[in-house]
């Protein structure tokens, strides 16, 4: 399902490079951050130390692997390296927010476009360009094309009999929708569970709302999902976690697994600071005293834009498999 090509639309000169997802082959990394575990500097020690834990999660036979992310790095080329993760099944288990579902639904059909962070934000709403960051969202390339695809899934769901689902129901059978290019695409295809604890925050919550308004016997089981974190965190004999940003896929991938005694492996990015007291700026070892990273836990924390350090940390794990 190709991206269509922007004919004909306002804003045209500010919509001439698209965004591109990574596709990061194999490679030797490994001596580089080798070299930055001795450094004895900053933060490159803890980059060092993250890929170095990621390493033995992934190495590690009897660990129920975690994944949680924010929304916007899917409208980045950041999404390339979510989908190839799962993919290779990298990881059992994804907590996300709506956002995540919003752009890789959008990016599946059309593109989305570079911008900057100080551009004119009265003059892009004039010309029907959405600005996240230093990325640009055409409207006719997020709002209604979400709102065609969502509904048409929910009709789908509907005619199947289901009445309650949850939202790794719905996930699932949004991916089965989508191409290969898709992070949803390749957790549908290898059957790892997307849930959404905030799905009503975002287009594809308001387009479920939507159906809702027409078919008041369709219900989101939020329960349900719970019961399927329930399910996965009590049949581990460990657990990691890689969480990319905070908020609530953060929280709740720490706040099910403190059930099991807490988190045997766990790598956080952030940029947020700690001093606000906010959970998003709250290290992973803050977690220990809560019970939802083990004491004797292999476990840190890196302070970088995710962007920025997520296609080195993932061509090293590549190269590492190699």
């Amino acid at each position: 399902m190709a991206g269509k090509k922007q004919t004909g639309k306002k804003g045209d000169d500010l919509l001439r490079s698209a965004v591109k997802d990574y596709d990061i082959r194999s490679g030797d990394l490994r001596s580089i951050f080798d070299s930055m575990a001795h450094s004895g500097g900053f933060e490159s020690r803890n980059l060092a130390d993250g890929v170095d834990i990621l390493r033995r999660m992934a190495g590690d036979q009897n660990c129920t692997k975690f994944l949680s992310f924010v929304g916007a790095l899917m409208s980045t080329g950041a999404r390339g390296i979510v989908r190839d993760m799962l993919k290779n099944k990298m990881f059992d288990v994804v907590i996300t927010t709506c956002g995540a579902l919003d752009h890789d639904i959008a990016r599946s059909f059309d593109k989305y476009y570079a911008g900057d962070f100080r551009m004119d934000d009265n003059m892009l709403l004039g010309k029907k360009i959405h600005r996240l960051g230093n990325v640009l969202v055409p409207m006719d390339n997020y709002g209604p094309l979400i709102e065609e695809k969502v509904q048409a899934c929910m009709r789908d769901i509907y005619k199947s009999g289901s009445r309650q689902v949850a939202t790794y129901e719905i996930t699932d059978h949004i991916g089965s929708a989508l191409d290969k290019s898709s992070f949803l695409y390749w957790a549908h295809k290898n059957k790892i569970p997307v849930i959404v604890p905030g799905i009503v925050d975002g287009a594809v919550g308001s387009q479920i709302w939507l159906f809702h308004q027409q078919h008041k016997d369709f219900k989101i089981d939020i329960l349900k999902d719970e019961s399927k974190l329930s399910d996965l965190v009590f049949e581990s004999k460990k657990s990691g976690a890689f969480m990319l940003g905070g908020g609530i896929s953060k929280h709740h991938t720490l706040w099910w697994n403190q059930f099991r005694g807490g988190l045997d492996y766990a790598v956080y990015i952030t940029t947020a600071p700690e001093w606000d007291g906010s959970l998003s700026g709250a290290l992973v070892a803050e977690a220990i005293s809560w019970g939802k990273v083990t004491t004797k836990a292999r476990q840190t924390t890196i302070h970088g834009e995710i962007t920025t350090l997520l296609p080195f940390i993932y061509a090293a794990l590549v190269a590492g498999r190699s």
